[in-house]
């Protein structure tokens, strides 16, 4: 995302809000903007997606009952906003499961809390961008051009569609996860696609398509279908994460240290100390 156009969506956010309403609950280690925000297409009605995570004290995850290792907040003012955060160990699974939503929230640029810990998270996770991370691009890719085949189709549905495809090429490609489509149509063309996400951001988010549009853009998103599978095919990604035992490492380091007492823990009594039958 070039910084104008950083710029112009910061404008469009109530950046100080957003950081309230993280700080609310326990402590983050990262809260990013995703969605129609940061794809490069939202429109004035557009809600807000926050994304990220946060630490669970020791003695949460330890105890009796088990702690909820996902928060989702939903407020309406002054933005609709939609807030949904999990605990790091959770989200470290996510980033070593070739999971695109995980990694795309992570390398959002649009930032609202960043730590310490979170630029740890984000060099690591680039060890988590892999070859059957494709599976999440396609799978989302197909899952909007089904909607687009069903009465009604919108300009979000269909934007949506190229995004994640022109996404899951250029991750294919040179294993760098970005998620705006300026950036990625500058990398890969497709005719009347600045024009309809131009239509979205001065529009509404259920915009419709107009008769023929759906067709004529398949066509182009059967290509573009074609091009993934061809750059997943030529990908010199691992198959695998290569760094999960440093995310390992780096969720319980964290975790330790969100208890002062951790390292006087009571240590198993010896056979000297231990109590007469």
């Amino acid at each position: 995302m070039k910084a104008d156009q950083l710029k112009a969506t910061w404008l469009l956010l109530e950046r100080p809000w957003l950081e309230m309403v993280v700080r609310r609950g326990p402590a983050p280690v990262f809260a990013t903007v995703s969605g129609a925000h940061l794809y490069g297409f939202a429109s004035p009605d557009s809600d807000v997606d926050l994304r990220g995570a946060f630490l669970l004290p020791l003695r949460d995850v330890l105890g009796l009952r088990p702690a909820a290792e996902t928060i989702t907040v939903t407020e309406k003012s002054p933005v609709d906003l939609d807030w949904v955060a999990h605990d790091l160990r959770k989200f470290a699974r996510m980033l070593t499961s070739h999971n695109g939503y995980a990694l795309e929230q992570l390398f959002s640029p649009l930032v609202v809390v960043a730590t310490p810990a979170f630029e740890e998270l984000r060099e690591l996770a680039r060890g988590c961008v892999t070859r059957p991370t494709v599976r999440h691009y396609l799978g989302f890719a197909r899952g909007r051009r089904q909607r687009l085949a069903e009465p009604d189709p919108t300009v979000k549905h269909l934007l949506y569609a190229y995004r994640v495809l022109l996404s899951g090429i250029h991750a294919m490609r040179t294993g760098e996860i970005v998620a705006d489509l300026p950036s990625l149509a500058e990398a890969v063309p497709v005719d009347g696609l600045s024009e309809l996400a131009d239509r979205k951001r001065a529009g509404a988010e259920a915009m419709a398509l107009g008769p023929g549009e759906a067709e004529e853009h398949g066509r182009r998103l059967d290509g573009l279908e074609e091009a993934l599978h061809e750059a997943h095919a030529k990908s010199t990604l691992p198959e695998e994460p290569t760094t999960a035992a440093a995310l390992e490492d780096l969720v319980v380091r964290l975790r330790l240290a969100t208890d002062p007492d951790a390292d006087r823990a009571p240590r198993p009594a010896g056979p000297s100390e231990r109590p007469a039958p």
